[in-house]
């Protein structure tokens, strides 16, 4: 609990997950709505939203992945220190 405190562990990835469902859940919807106008724009709607809502929600969890990566490569005791540049 105390990494979700002090920001040291994200959960937004978790949030990213539920955006994309109900990403999937409007592009079926608009998908068949779109249907009864113009069926080949329906089913282009049904198969490729789900494909573009995925390719988002995978580059914002590319953004966290790489901030955790970033994390682990920094060492320990200058992790919580602000350095000043020298001039």
């Amino acid at each position: 609990m105390n990494e979700y405190l002090t920001f040291r562990k994200m959960i937004t990835p978790i949030f990213i997950q539920v955006i994309f469902w109900l990403g999937v859940l409007g592009c079926v919807i608009t998908g068949l709505g779109t249907m009864s106008q113009s069926a080949l724009m329906g089913l282009a709607t049904l198969i490729l939203g789900p494909l573009v809502v995925r390719i988002y929600c995978e580059l914002i969890i590319v953004v966290f992945k790489m901030n955790e990566a970033l994390q682990r490569m920094a060492p320990a005791d200058t992790a919580d220190t602000q350095t000043s540049p020298t001039m």
